[in-house]
């Protein structure tokens, strides 16, 4: 394998509460409190986290003292934003998103790193019906006018982010409207915003990893490593599945089990000198109290296999 030698600070490796069971306005399963997701993380050997749903850690001091006391930096925060949504909609989003930034800035504050708010579409029912579909149907995908909207948007978003220090980043999403390549492409030839590459989602969306890396590295500004199933997407996209949640729990896999190549894709990314987080992000359906540690294992599993990976490389 190629050795690569660093040009910058040491490489860190964190994970998110998504990996746990931990996402949206429900944050998480009945074996998942904020202290336990928190001391697995450390134990597993692990420099960071994002954070969960608004509020999930607490008050914002609450959130900082937590992370703080766990020897965790908090990364960012994943911010979903129904784009193409009513304005009623994008208002509670938004309003869910000041409350993130306030959680986010009272961790810059103890620790002095800027962390990320990673903003994301939401998209709608009709592409959690159609997911990977831009690639070879653009039917469902924003006309100009959702285009100029979802700018205009994302410019107040990321004013609102910059008003709490923080640092921005956009995450494309299976299931929103930005999702493939090209929709990326527009995104940021359309905003200012910084990029999340989410290896896993953008092959699932009919992308190259590293095409993509290669395409938009001067905007890249953190990375989520996942391991997927492919034939998980191929069979729910088969049978006209509409239950998103459901199978979606099924498409990440432990590292090294899937179809994503994430050894040529790290040996590319380093090579270009990225010295940013590598977030390790497995999305999974709420874990019962009964599995958390099964949970907890294939979290410190997968960052073994990261760290080995890495090691090799620098």
């Amino acid at each position: 394998m190629t050795t690569i030698r660093p040009t910058g600070p040491a490489l860190r490796i964190g994970n998110a509460p998504v990996s746990y069971g931990v996402y949206g306005e429900a944050a998480g399963g009945a074996g998942t409190s904020p202290e336990a997701l928190l001391a697995s993380m450390a134990e597993a050997g692990y420099a960071g986290s994002e954070l969960g749903p608004p509020g999930f850690f607490g008050t914002p001091a609450e959130t900082a003292a937590l992370f703080t006391r766990h020897g965790l930096a908090a990364v960012g925060a994943y911010i979903p934003v129904h784009y193409a949504l009513g304005d009623d909609v994008v208002a509670h989003d938004l309003a869910r998103m000041e409350q993130t930034c306030r959680e986010l800035a009272a961790c810059a504050e103890a620790t002095g790193e800027t962390p990320l708010a990673i903003l994301a579409d939401e998209g709608s029912e009709a592409l959690l019906h159609n997911p990977a579909r831009a690639w070879e149907d653009r039917s469902l995908a924003l006309d100009d006018a959702g285009w100029r909207r979802l700018a205009e948007l994302s410019a107040q978003a990321v004013a609102l982010a910059r008003s709490y220090g923080l640092r921005t980043s956009f995450h494309p999403h299976i299931s929103t409207f930005v999702e493939s390549p090209w929709e990326v492409d527009r995104l940021l030839d359309l905003t200012e915003v910084g990029l999340t590459l989410d290896i896993a989602h953008i092959q699932l969306a009919g992308g190259d990893p590293v095409e993509c890396l290669d395409r938009w590295r001067e905007r890249i500004n953190h990375v989520h490593l996942k391991d997927v199933d492919t034939s998980v997407l191929a069979l729910a996209k088969a049978e006209r599945r509409t239950d998103f949640d459901t199978w979606w729990a099924n498409v990440c896999v432990p590292f090294g089990r899937g179809d994503v190549d994430i050894d040529r894709f790290l040996v590319a990314l380093l090579r270009g000198g990225y010295r940013e987080w590598l977030l390790i992000e497995q999305d999974r359906a709420p874990t019962p109290a009964e599995l958390y540690p099964t949970v907890a294992a294939e979290q410190a599993a997968n960052r073994a296999w990261l760290a080995a990976k890495v090691a090799e490389l620098v």
